[in-house]
């Protein structure tokens, strides 16, 4: 059987869900009556967010942690494939929890220096950076290419958990002590870290179990090679040995190597402006919420969990689809292109009624969350395990790292455009977003043609 440590990877980033408390109204907040303020404007925030530009200080933390994340992550595959997985997975979980929790401290030693903050960012967003090549490679060593769309469609469903928990714990304490916002998911995530260290099995051979078919031709290789070996000795008693794990002595693919692979370019273009419409939501949504709905700021990150719910469901829904279709780019594009008009009417009738928006949230986390999750996990593991690489298992995590560092490129860039397109009208960055929903399908529209190809290839022609 198989054994996986379980990864949740929790978004250390929660300054999406305490950005409400960083910058508050403070006329709608009762003053102790022992407080000696000279504004009351913003008496109850917490310097440097109580500025008017407090929206470019917001962005500065989150493009702090996505940007170093987004660069880090074209190194950390290229280490992945170099280190055993097992160690640097655990020591990035590890330090990402202790980063976490120095932001948090933040407020119990009462700093309010901008520089601390970004600074704590991007070590958080390079020390994350070692988690998804790791744990896609090492899903991607236990599972063939079969069902590979639907299994990964389940355990990607890690990142909508982690997302929902950070979102639930950091708005327990957001109104109180917004600082154990930060420490709890913090220790959570030292704790899952010391976990992988004890118990992750990075591969099936490690056990003594049979690898995962990755082509159609692996079938008869892994017979061979798994062979437990049968001995009669000299009184005819039949001694048999299991077959000895051969270790894996090809050399790492290179960064140009890992994007020769046809179709790598292709899907990393796509995941960015795909990535893009999900980090906005994951990073305003909460706001967005809060000012449109009027909602307070828990109640807020609440309701915005319900998009992570839907994303689970979409997740899961595109890997099932792809897998019975075999066209993974097709799957991507038409969920991209359902999501563009799902995320206009969001926009005019989703805060209409709490129904309304509770349907929407999930609807437009689906569409907009499902070419997300496949792109990310079975696309990857498809190409990391491409037939041109010739049974080459060493590609797994750079080809993981290309496609979501280029991914990161847009997480990074879409939450800034946001906050600066924002003071416009919120309209005008759901145009923003659509727009990044129509480029992803283009940038699929090779593939797609050529997965159409196949099928009407396969379809028997009627005889005349």
């Amino acid at each position: 059987s198989e054994r996986l440590c379980p990864h949740i990877f929790i978004m250390s980033s929660f300054v999406f869900i305490v950005k409400g408390e960083l910058h508050r109204n403070c006329s709608a907040v009762v003053r102790p009556a022992d407080l000696n303020i000279t504004n009351n404007a913003t008496w109850c925030d917490w310097a440097p967010f109580g500025q008017d530009n407090y929206q470019t200080l917001f962005g500065v933390l989150d493009n702090s942690f996505l940007v170093a994340y987004a660069i880090g992550m074209f190194f950390s595959g290229i280490f992945g494939e170099r280190v055993p997985l097992r160690y640097y997975l655990s020591f990035g979980m590890v330090m990402s929890g202790l980063f976490t929790c120095l932001f948090g401290l933040g407020f119990y030693l009462n700093i309010h220096s901008l520089g601390y903050y970004a600074a704590i960012q991007v070590m958080n967003g390079l020390m994350q950076t070692t988690g998804w090549p790791a744990v896609v490679a090492c899903v991607g060593n236990w599972f063939g290419k079969g069902k590979r769309g639907f299994i990964m469609g389940v355990w990607n469903s890690h990142t909508s958990v982690g997302n929902i928990l950070g979102s639930l714990i950091a708005g327990a304490f957001v109104s109180s002590q917004w600082g154990m916002s930060f420490i709890v998911p913090g220790l959570i995530i030292i704790c899952t870290g010391i976990l992988c260290f004890f118990f992750l099995v990075e591969k099936p051979e490690q056990v003594n179990c049979t690898p995962p078919q990755h082509h159609e031709g692996d079938e008869t290789e892994s017979i061979v090679n798994n062979t437990s070996q049968i001995d009669i000795n000299a009184y005819g008693s039949i001694t048999v040995e299991p077959a000895e794990v051969v270790e894996d002595h090809t050399e790492a693919i290179s960064f140009i190597g890992a994007l020769s692979i046809p179709g790598v370019v292709e899907f990393s273009l796509c995941l960015m402006f795909a990535k893009l419409v999900s980090y906005t939501f994951l990073y305003w949504l909460p706001l967005y919420i809060s000012n449109v709905a009027h909602f307070e700021a828990k109640a807020a990150g609440d309701m915005s969990t319900l998009f992570d719910v839907g994303g689970i469901v979409g997740g899961i829904t595109a890997g099932l689809v792809s897998d019975y279709t075999g066209g993974r780019a097709t799957t991507c594009c038409v969920m991209l292109l359902t999501a563009a008009p799902m995320l206009f009417l969001y926009n005019y009738i989703g805060q209409r009624s709490i129904g309304t928006t509770v349907g929407m949230l999930l609807l437009c986390g689906g569409l907009v969350n499902g070419p997300y999750a496949l792109i990310t996990t079975a696309v990857s593991a498809d190409l990391g395990t491409h037939e041109s690489l010739r049974g080459n298992s060493r590609a797994l995590s750079t080809v993981t790292a290309i496609i979501d560092g280029t991914g990161s490129v847009g997480a990074a860039v879409g939450p800034l455009l946001a906050g600066v397109i924002s003071p416009t009208g919120w309209n005008n960055v759901f145009y923003m977003l659509i727009t990044s929903d129509l480029l992803a399908c283009l940038f699929l529209s090779r593939l797609v043609y050529k997965e159409a190809c196949g099928w009407c290839r396969r379809v028997p022609r009627a005889r005349g």
